[in-house]
């Protein structure tokens, strides 16, 4: 039988609040109603990881955490409390982490003969003949030559292993480049057996043969050799000394020192060259996170036995993929993950482009709920002011921009400055494609470039999921790579028009071949990283017309949807992926749900708003220095304060700075501004210090403040009613006014909450709003709407029906009803500025028979029920029919 959360609450695992301290707060979810714990990746990962994302190695469990037996008291704790639990994996990639990964490290010592060389996504056939069989290795802070002529780079030993050392970095050398080192120590020791030993490590075959029985004999002659240098470094009198000498001797000789590091399988590099010469695949721009070959049936077998083996013992009961567009097939990897584990929840983090469906084919239960996130952020938003809203910003900023065409041009400086790396490799591929065919061998490398990158930058969804080897292509992803090469050709008329043609053939599998199939799976990985860089890390933080529909898998060049839009959005949910996890905050989202929600009520009041942001700019324009922040900075600022508010300066700060330098406009993580930081650091103390406008600001914000609470009741109801599985993002059972990380991942307070829900059970509703500062009203929603989720379950599953209620009467836009199953029925509120507490003669055509609000406790008849009376004394209605 399958085993399907009711409902998941994440928590985010680090040092700090490792396994001990969640299964302490084990017994409150149980009481709050939650049914499976989601964890954060909890595999082995890089020292000092707030996520977990950075797994050095599959095979253990992270130590800073507990480790083992720290996990498996945080299960048997889970099991006392009635609760299942559900794991965050990372099947793309791993950390890059010294010797703590030691596939990596093998690599590194062995280059294309190790055996685990093709565990990662290396492109060893560099179009540079310096990269040739040789990763680049882009640590260094300066360039090579200076670095080396400093004496930074040293040679070490430790016992009999020899290894680099660059600062806090280690990398291994190779056994090959050996020999002259060991020859020194011999002729400084006069020892034999350190001379039989050189001359054994320079028979090995090459570091550079991929042949099988070269690969087997190096390994099983380096484990030999290594073994005896153990040994004669253990017994042998003197030894130790001798090869000190003789590697300090060699770290003092700077030609003798480059010499040795050219027989490495690496070539060390200033980061900077990490732009345009890597080798291997990345986590998006990530240096540190290497891209695995997942498709690899070893590599899927090796990374997964752990997660495997929890699955079948029953530990776990649910995984969550994260980004699973950056593998070569997803499908298949999906499809082996069913095998293993047929039973269990699995959601992919597939982000979603609004009109874009998860495939039918995926054996998956369903996303992890950014699409549903934005479809019930937009409900809340005014469409109807769209134009003002457009003209307000224009007119305030200065940006004209739309946002698809900041989409292309931001997506475009991503790929120039820091995807450069991906796009030569892609474009090395393209141009041999172009050279074996008569007709096309005449275009030229910066043709390709030129046409990739336009491709790319006009891509309108993350990928496309084309399968060259099973001749899979669906009729979406025909119409999204026609959709890319026409807007291509539209924006790029100097290019070949027959050029993105041919891009279009070899994409949709007119042209086959093995490099033509290699290029459709390599862009299919890459135009992911560049949407999530371009747009998401970059554009989000440029279009600011109202920020809360900057959010992942949204989009802010659309005001908002209809209620008809939202309610055709959750049927299909229902007929397709009824369990699907539901989103409202998570560890990525750029704001909460609470900040969002209040931000969504200026959608109502464009001239109040507008009047509030000149009055404030008027104030404030004596606090800027040679014109900074600019006006778009600006006008992001006091929307996120709005939002946020409370904040002070400690989180406020380290959040627009960091929201600058993704915008990338004025100053970025690779090149920071220091004086527009600095003006925008001493602008936001400046008005914080500015009574006049901190009146004004407040005086605007006062009203907001309750209905942007409703509006946070209202969409946390839909979550728990709507189709799918509602996850709850750690401690925003109350209210919540976070921003993106690390903001939202502060510690948060469950000994108050645990109080709040001990109380709670003693209240009425009317208590509860009288109290609504302290959170209550949001934990009285969350609480009595997930005890109606396992009371009424049949209404909630897969075979429960979706049914909009349609309200009548003067404010019938401001209702969102409907039922779910025949026997319980969601009514909550939008717009409720609109509303200005009167819901006038505004009714709802309930079915018959005798209904309760599960919040207030009133009792109701079928048929027609006025809102006025409804929702009396709550803002928000769940009716379970007795």
């Amino acid at each position: 039988m399958p085993r399907i959360p009711v409902a998941t609450y994440r928590l985010q695992l680090h040092a700090g609040f490792g396994f001990e301290a969640a299964a302490q707060i084990a017994d409150y979810l149980h009481e709050l109603g939650i049914s499976h714990v989601y964890c954060s990746p909890y595999l082995q990962a890089a020292p000092g990881s707030q996520h977990g994302y950075d797994i050095t190695d599959h095979h253990k469990v992270n130590e800073e955490l507990g480790g083992a037996a720290a996990h498996d008291r945080f299960s048997l704790r889970l099991g006392e409390c009635d609760l299942g639990q559900v794991l965050d994996i990372v099947p793309n990639h791993m950390a890059i982490s010294g010797r703590l990964n030691h596939y990596w490290w093998d690599v590194l010592e062995n280059g294309p003969s190790s055996r685990y060389a093709s565990y990662f996504d290396i492109d060893w056939q560099s179009h540079e003949e310096k990269l040739r069989n040789k990763l680049l290795v882009p640590i260094l802070g300066d360039h090579y030559g200076k670095v080396l002529n400093r004496g930074e780079i040293q040679i070490r030993r430790q016992g009999g292993e020899f290894f680099l050392k660059y600062f806090e970095h280690e990398l291994p050398v190779a056994p090959k480049s050996l020999p002259p080192v060991i020859a020194a120590g011999a002729a400084l020791s006069g020892s034999e057996y350190l001379a039989f030993l050189g001359d054994s490590l320079s028979r090995l075959p090459s570091p550079a043969s991929t042949n099988r029985g070269d690969m087997l004999e190096r390994h099983r002659d380096k484990e030999v050799i290594r073994g005896l240098l153990k040994r004669l470094f253990r017994e042998v009198p003197f030894i130790g000394e001798a090869m000190d000498s003789a590697l300090e001797s060699l770290n003092k000789d700077v030609n003798a020192m480059d010499d040795f590091l050219e027989h490495q399988n690496y070539r060390l590099a200033f980061w900077w060259a990490a732009k345009q010469a890597l080798s291997y695949r990345r986590f998006f721009d990530v240096n540190t996170l290497v891209g695995l070959r997942m498709e690899n049936s070893q590599v899927f077998a090796d990374t997964h036995a752990l997660i495997v083996k929890w699955l079948r013992e029953g530990v776990l009961d649910g995984i969550r993929i994260d980004h699973p567009d950056g593998l070569r097939d997803p499908r298949q990897y999906f499809e082996r993950l069913r095998e293993e584990a047929t039973d269990v929840w699995i959601v992919g983090e597939k982000i979603l482009e609004p009109g874009e469906n998860l495939r039918d084919v995926w054996p998956i239960d369903g996303t992890t709920g950014y699409d549903y996130l934005n479809a019930s952020l937009g409900v809340f938003v005014d469409g109807s002011n769209e134009n003002a809203f457009t003209s307000l910003y224009r007119e305030f900023t200065g940006e004209q921009a739309d946002f698809a065409e900041m989409c292309r041009d931001k997506k475009h400086r991503v790929l120039r400055d820091l995807l450069g790396s991906d796009v030569n490799r892609l474009t090395t591929l393209f141009t041999n494609i172009c050279e074996c065919h008569r007709d096309r061998r005449d275009y030229t490398r910066f043709d390709v470039i030129r046409a990739l990158r336009e491709v790319v930058a006009c891509f309108p969804v993350y990928r496309t999921y084309i399968v060259p080897e099973r001749n899979e292509l669906t009729s979406d992803d025909e119409k999204y790579v026609n959709e890319a090469i026409e807007a291509s050709k539209r924006n790029r008329p100097e290019v070949d028009p027959e050029l993105f043609d041919f891009m279009r053939d070899v994409l949709l599998l007119r042209v086959r071949g093995a490099m033509e199939s290699e290029f459709v799976m390599r862009f299919q990985q890459f135009t992911g990283p560049a949407m999530a860089k371009g747009v998401e890390d970059t554009a989000f933080y440029c279009y600011n017309r109202l920020i809360s529909l900057n959010e992942v898998g949204g989009d802010p060049g659309r005001f908002g949807i209809s209620l008809d839009a939202f309610h055709a959005f959750c049927a299909g949910i229902q007929s397709s992926r009824p369990r699907t996890m539901l989103a409202s905050s998570t560890h990525d989202t750029k704001r909460s749900e609470d900040v969002r929600a209040r931000i969504n009520l200026l959608s109502e009041i464009p001239e109040p708003w507008s009047e509030a942001i000149h009055e404030w700019a008027g104030i404030n324009e004596k606090h800027k220095k040679n014109g900074f922040p600019d006006r778009n900075t600006e006008y992001f600022l006091y929307q996120t304060m709005l939002g946020a508010w409370p904040i002070g300066t400690d989180r406020l700060i380290p959040y627009i700075q960091k929201a600058c330098r993704e915008a990338k406009s004025h100053t970025s993580w690779l090149a920071p501004d220091e004086p527009f930081e600095t003006a925008t650091r001493e602008f936001i103390q400046a008005i914080y210090n500015e009574d006049r406008f901190l009146k004004s600001f407040e005086r605007f914000l006062g009203p907001l403040i309750e209905p942007g609470r409703v509006n946070s009741l209202s969409q946390l109801l839909l979550k728990l009613t709507a189709p799918g599985i509602p996850d709850t993002y750690q401690g925003s059972e109350i209210w919540d006014l976070s921003l993106v990380d690390p903001d939202n991942r502060r510690p948060v307070d469950y000994d108050r909450r645990r109080c709040l829900l001990r109380e709670l059970r003693n209240l009425n509703a009317d208590d509860v709003w009288r109290r609504v500062d302290e959170g209550f009203p949001k934990l009285w929603v969350l609480y009595h709407g997930l005890r109606v989720r396992r009371e009424r379950r049949a209404a909630f599953d897969a075979c429960g029906d979706y049914t909009p209620l349609t309200a009548q009467g003067a404010k019938a836009k401001h209702v969102i009803a409907y039922l779910r199953g025949n026997d319980v029925a969601t009514v909550a509120s939008r717009l409720v500025l609109g509303l200005k507490g009167d819901w006038q003669d505004t009714w709802l055509d309930l079915p018959p028979g005798q209904w309760r609000n599960e919040f207030s406790g009133a009792l109701f008849k079928g048929g027609e029920l006025r809102l006025s009376e409804l929702l009396s004394r709550f803002p928000v209605a769940l009716l379970a029919r007795q």
